[in-house]
C-alpha cells in the first residue's frame, strides 16, 4: 500500500506540474513584452526589431514595443534585459558584432551563451565589397594584387568600430595577406560619400544602399559575402565564385532572453516568430531593408552563435584589433 501511494502521489504530483507548466506558457504574455535594441534608431537591426514586433503585435495579439539602448558594442542593452525578471517580456535584440564584443572588451559585463537563452534567427543579409572606380581592380583577387603593391597606402571604411564591415573588412585582411587602414564613420551618409570621391577605396557594405550606385556605376561590385548569388545584385559573383570561400559571412540577426526564463515561454516566444516569419508581409519588409528571413528553432540559433563567438574572437585576436582610446 505504501508503494502504491508513493506511486500515485508521485503521479498526481507530475500531472500538477505539468498542468503549471502548461498553464504557465497558456497564460504567456501577461504583460507588454519589450524588445531591447541595442543600436541606434533607424539603422537595420532596429527597423527589423520594429518589424518583427509588429508582426508579433498584429498575429498574436500582443502588445510589443521596441526601446533603443545603444553603446558599448551592443552589451548596455544586454545589461539592460539582465535587470529583467526572467519571464519572457524582455527580450534582446542582436546581431552580427555582439559575438566579437568578447574580445574586444577588457570587461566584457555578460556571457552570451550562459547569461541568455537563443529565442530565434530572425534575419540574415549580407554584404558587397565595393571599390572606387578609379581603383584598378575588378575582381577581389586584383584587388588583393592591387593592395599587396600598395601596402597600408589603401582605406576601407565602415559604419563604425566594430560593425559588420569593419569586422569582415579585417577578416579579408587576414585572410587576403594585405595591409590597409580602417577608416570608421559615426555618419553612415558620410562612409558612403567619402567612398564615393575616392577618399577611401573600398569598403564591405550592406547591399541596400549601394545597388543604385553599383548599377550607375559609381560604386565597383566586386563580390557579395554570400554563398550564392543575392537577389539584388544577380550579376555579381560570390567571393566562394571569386576563389575565396573563407569570406563568407553573413549578418545575421534574432532574439534573446534572460537565462532562466520557463522553455514552455522560449518555445511560445518561437513559435510565434517563425509563424511571423513565414508570412508574405513580413519576408517583404525585410527585403526592404536588404534582408532574408531566417527562423528555426532555439537549438538551432544556439549552435550558431556558440560557433560564432569562437570564429569572431579569433579573427578579432589574429587582427590585432583594439578598442579606440
Amino acid at each position: 500500500m505504501d508503494r502504491r501511494r508513493f506511486l500515485t502521489g508521485a503521479a498526481a504530483a507530475g500531472l500538477g506540474i505539468a498542468a503549471q507548466t502548461s498553464a504557465r506558457g497558456q497564460s504567456y504574455p501577461s504583460n507588454v513584452i519589450r524588445i531591447v535594441v541595442p543600436v541606434p534608431p533607424s539603422t537595420p537591426p532596429d527597423i527589423i526589431s520594429r518589424i518583427m514586433a509588429n508582426a508579433l503585435s498584429v498575429g498574436e495579439g500582443w502588445r510589443v514595443i521596441a526601446e533603443n539602448k545603444a553603446g558599448a558594442i551592443m552589451t548596455i542593452g544586454g545589461s539592460e534585459v539582465l535587470r529583467q525578471p526572467a519571464d519572457g517580456h524582455t527580450l534582446y535584440a542582436i546581431d552580427l558584432p555582439i559575438v566579437a564584443a568578447p574580445a574586444l572588451l577588457p570587461n566584457m559585463p555578460f556571457k552570451l551563451d550562459s547569461d541568455f537563452v537563443p529565442v530565434v534567427k530572425h534575419s540574415v543579409s549580407y554584404n558587397v565589397l565595393v571599390v572606387h572606380p578609379g581603383v584598378p581592380a575588378r575582381s577581389v583577387a586584383e584587388l588583393v594584387e592591387v593592395l599587396k603593391k600598395n601596402p597600408d597606402k589603401m582605406t576601407f571604411s565602415s559604419g563604425g568600430f566594430g560593425t559588420p564591415a569593419h569586422l569582415i573588412g579585417e577578416m579579408f585582411k587576414l585572410e587576403a595577406g594585405v595591409r590597409a587602414t580602417h577608416v570608421p564613420y559615426q555618419v553612415f551618409s558620410q562612409a558612403i560619400a567619402d567612398l564615393l570621391n575616392g577618399t577611401n577605396q573600398y569598403q564591405f557594405i550592406t547591399t541596400l544602399p549601394v545597388v543604385e550606385l553599383i548599377k550607375a556605376g559609381r560604386l565597383r561590385a566586386l563580390a557579395v559575402t554570400a554563398p550564392k548569388r543575392v537577389a539584388a545584385l544577380p550579376d555579381v559573383p560570390t567571393v566562394v565564385e571569386a576563389g575565396f570561400p573563407s569570406l563568407v559571412a553573413e549578418n545575421w540577426g534574432g532574439f534573446l532572453v534572460k537565462a532562466g526564463t520557463p522553455p514552455e515561454i522560449v518555445t511560445r516566444l518561437n513559435g510565434a516568430f517563425n509563424k511571423a516569419l513565414a508570412t508574405e508581409s513580413v519576408r517583404e519588409s525585410l527585403a526592404k531593408v536588404g534582408a532574408e528571413a531566417a527562423g528555426g528553432t532555439s537549438a538551432e540559433y544556439g549552435a550558431l552563435i556558440k560557433s560564432e563567438l569562437a570564429k569572431w574572437s579569433k579573427i578579432v585576436k589574429d587582427s590585432g584589433i583594439k578598442l579606440p582610446q
